[in-house]
């Protein structure tokens, strides 16, 4: 990595962008771009929420054609709500890449105001010539009809982002603070279809079932 004087000199330029991932995001190793720079964040103002995708066109994931579409993670403006996430810093030429690989949601813009950091905010990310987003899927669009369901291995990537990044108790914030967690699940943990599938430690598949498992039994109580 550059020095960080050099990073700051090229957000001056309008070099660098930011994004906030509040999904698969969160998750290192899903990214495929040359990031900058990234911290485990909270983003105030905002919920998030599981919700059937727009429909703009036959799915790419040809292995559900005759099963459920594959839900979306999304976020909406919610006054008084907040929820975790990572604040990516990459180069602005790599936003394209970004929002092609968003292409179900809007980028919005946030404020640096809105983010929460664990510690100081650092040097780079008060750069006030970094523009910020944060990505919320499409409604202008109608949802695709028939049912939708929650990708396991799509989970699997968002919940290991959230362990390795707040621990197990931002894993349980990140089960407690999502809605719509209702949805059925379709279980292809086995034979993943979600394209940035992870690996999962043994540990790690107890961990993320019995979260979700202990969500479903507080909703059903």
């Amino acid at each position: 990595m550059a020095p960080i004087d050099d990073f700051e000199k090229l957000a001056q330029k309008g070099g660098l962008v930011g994004y906030f991932g509040y999904g698969s995001l969160v998750n290192r190793t899903t990214l495929r771009t040359d990031v900058v720079a990234a911290w485990p964040v909270r983003l105030r103002g905002w919920r998030r929420t599981w919700r059937a995708r727009p429909d703009m066109g036959p799915t790419p994931l040809a292995a559900l054609q005759s099963g459920p579409t594959p839900s979306l993670l999304s976020a909406h403006p919610a006054p008084g709500a907040a929820i975790d996430g990572l604040l990516v810093i990459d180069h602005a030429r790599n936003l394209e890449a970004v929002d092609a690989r968003e292409f179900r949601y809007h980028r919005r813009e946030i404020a640096l105001s809105n983010l929460g950091f664990a510690g100081e905010v650092p040097a780079l990310a008060r750069q006030a010539d970094i523009p910020l987003y944060v990505y919320e899927a499409r409604t202008e669009h109608p949802p695709v009809e028939g049912p939708c369901a929650i990708l396991r291995s799509y989970l699997d990537a968002v919940m290991q982002g959230f362990l390795h990044e707040f621990g197990e108790a931002g894993l349980h914030r990140f089960v407690d603070e999502t809605e719509a967690f209702d949805m059925p699940i379709h279980e292809d943990r086995h034979a993943p279809v979600y394209a940035r599938a992870v690996t999962l430690t043994p540990a790690e598949v107890v961990l993320f079932d019995a979260a979700l498992s202990s969500r479903q039994a507080a909703r059903k109580s």
